[in-house]
């Protein structure tokens, strides 16, 4: 089960796993890791955030979950992220 959006939001702006890890500067080793939902640092989630052209701020609704969980696999994203994601794909040029 997936436990956060990166892959999806990823996908929609039609962007490889490989071009991802470049642009965030991270292996798609750790890409495969993050979007299969295991933890990972902040670090790491602010890589794939810019990289994915998104604000720190964004991190809730990509990643699921609160800051208590980034050390934990979280549940699911919920719908509101679902909602969030529809709404940043029809800012996508």
């Amino acid at each position: 089960m997936q436990s956060n959006n990166v892959q999806r939001y990823r996908e929609r702006l039609m962007m490889s796993k490989a071009e991802l890890a470049r642009k965030a500067g991270l292996s798609t080793l750790t890409i495969d890791r993050v979007e299969a939902g295991r933890p990972c640092r902040l670090d790491t989630k602010r890589k794939i955030l810019l990289a994915l052209g998104l604000k720190v701020t964004d991190k809730d609704h990509l990643f699921g979950g609160s800051p208590a969980e980034d050390t934990q696999s979280s549940s699911g994203a919920g719908p509101e992220a679902g909602r969030w994601l529809e709404g940043r794909r029809e800012g996508i040029s």
